[in-house]
Formats: structure tokens, C-alpha cells, sequence
């Protein structure tokens, strides 16, 4: 199978498990409690695939200062297109209990909404593409962290989205149409990044990098811990691990 294919392969699967979550979070009812906790373990998973797969790997390839720029950029994009997103209902789109709008209370919320998880999403889904350029195995690893985070994300987002008053037809095509865009933007990223100098590609990982830590703390992080037990740090730290492990089980 050509690579180019496998990379948009690889983007679909890491986003498909958007709609097993989203399925779980719609259809039954789930303690905040265990939100709580499921979105943690997702917060940490993300957390630790960025330190040492993504930030880690731009600054082998680079050196500090294209990772530090690309970091930086990569959260105050991520951080403005989000400040954008919010004004007009979106702030809470991870949220899953009742601090959704509907469309009723605010209209177009549900536009942005699905437009601030396309924002969540693609820096995962190009770092994915991205990172088979070097071989494949880093980018297996990407794949699973991205995976399990996603898993949650989509969980809890659907089940605010319920509460909220949103249709099956709104959620599940959503997250399928997010599904798709990402197997889509690994594609891009490994298409049009394939002949890119060492510098750039890093730039691109560490942009990746931050954004996905801004997307962390502004809407994974919130929902982890506002009415969280009291072992939600120690989840937290349990999903770091286990992509800790992963990023190292061929070492």
C-alpha cells in the first residue's frame, strides 16, 4: 500500500475513535464522575504524546529554536481561532453537562461547535501524516496517543451536545465529517511535507505540539477536573504513563 495512503489511513483510524466516544457519551448516561475521568486519562495521554513525541522529536531534528517558534505559533493560532469560535458558542463544545447552547439560546452555536472540533483536530491529524515520514514507527505511536484521547473528547462533547438539545443526525454526522477530515489532513501532512527540510518539518511538529497543549488546557483540562474525584490526578498521571510507555516500547 502506498505510503501516502497508509498515512490517510492511519488519520481516519485515530479519528474514528471521535465517533466511538461520541457514541458512548449520546447514547447512555454516564456520572461526571467517570467524564471526569475518562477526559483526564485523554489529558494526560495528549500531554505526554506531545513532551515526548512531538516537542521531542522537532527538537532532535532542529534544534531549540524552530521548536520553540513553531510551538509558539502553533498555540496563538490555535489560541485566537478558538477566542474567535467562543464568542459565538463554542467555548464549552467538551463540556458534558449543561454549559452547551443550544441553538435556541445562542443561534449559529451549533456551526461553531462543529467548526471549533475541526480546529481540535487536524494539528493531531498532520502530525500523524507528518510523522510517517520518518519511517512509521513514531507515527504508530501518534496514532494510539491520538486514539485514546480521542475517545474521550468525543464522549463527553457528545454528551454536552445532548444536553444541549442537538440531534443524533447533528452529532454522529459531525463527528463522521470530523472522522473524514482527518484521515484527510494526515494525507496533507505527509503528502506536502514529504520533500520539506529538516527545519520545517520540526516547525511543523512543535506547531502541532502547541496547539494540541492550548486545545489540552482550554478544553480537555476544564472538564477533567471541575467536578472531579478526588484520584483524577492520579488518572491523570496513569494516561501519561501509558503513552510514555508506548513512546518507548521499541526502544
Amino acid at each position: 500500500m502506498p505510503q501516502w495512503l497508509q498515512a490517510g489511513g492511519w488519520g481516519l483510524l485515530a479519528g474514528s475513535a471521535l465517533l466511538v466516544g461520541a457514541a458512548i457519551g449520546y447514547l447512555t448516561k454516564i456520572s461526571r464522575h467517570v467524564v471526569a475521568s475518562v477526559m483526564g486519562f485523554g489529558a494526560g495521554v495528549l500531554l505526554s504524546a506531545v513532551a515526548f513525541e512531538l516537542i521531542a522529536e522537532a527538537h532532535d531534528r532542529a534544534g531549540m529554536l524552530p521548536t520553540v517558534l513553531g510551538a509558539a505559533i502553533g498555540a496563538v493560532i490555535y489560541t485566537g481561532c478558538n477566542v474567535i469560535l467562543a464568542r459565538h458558542g463554542a467555548r464549552h463544545r467538551k463540556r458534558s453537562g449543561g454549559q452547551q447552547p443550544s441553538e435556541h439560546e445562542q443561534s449559529g452555536s451549533g456551526t461553531a461547535i462543529a467548526l471549533g472540533a475541526l480546529l481540535d483536530g487536524i494539528p493531531e491529524s498532520i502530525v500523524i501524516g507528518a510523522s510517517l515520514l520518518g519511517g512509521g514507527a513514531v507515527g504508530t505511536v501518534t496514532v494510539a496517543a491520538v486514539f485514546i484521547s480521542n475517545v474521550p473528547e468525543g464522549l463527553s462533547s457528545a454528551a454536552g451536545m445532548r444536553n444541549a438539545g442537538r440531534s443524533r443526525r447533528y452529532v454522529f454526522g459531525l463527528w463522521a465529517a470530523i472522522a473524514l477530515v482527518s484521515g484527510l489532513a494526515a494525507l496533507a501532512g505527509y503528502s506536502l511535507l514529504g520533500g520539506a527540510p529538516a527545519a520545517v518539518l520540526a516547525g511543523i511538529t512543535a506547531l502541532a505540539g502547541g496547539a494540541i497543549l492550548a486545545m489540552v488546557a482550554d478544553t480537555m483540562i476544564p472538564e477533567a477536573f471541575e467536578n472531579a474525584h478526588l484520584l483524577i490526578g492520579l488518572v491523570t498521571v496513569a494516561g501519561f504513563l501509558v503513552a510514555f510507555a508506548l513512546s518507548h516500547a521499541g526502544g
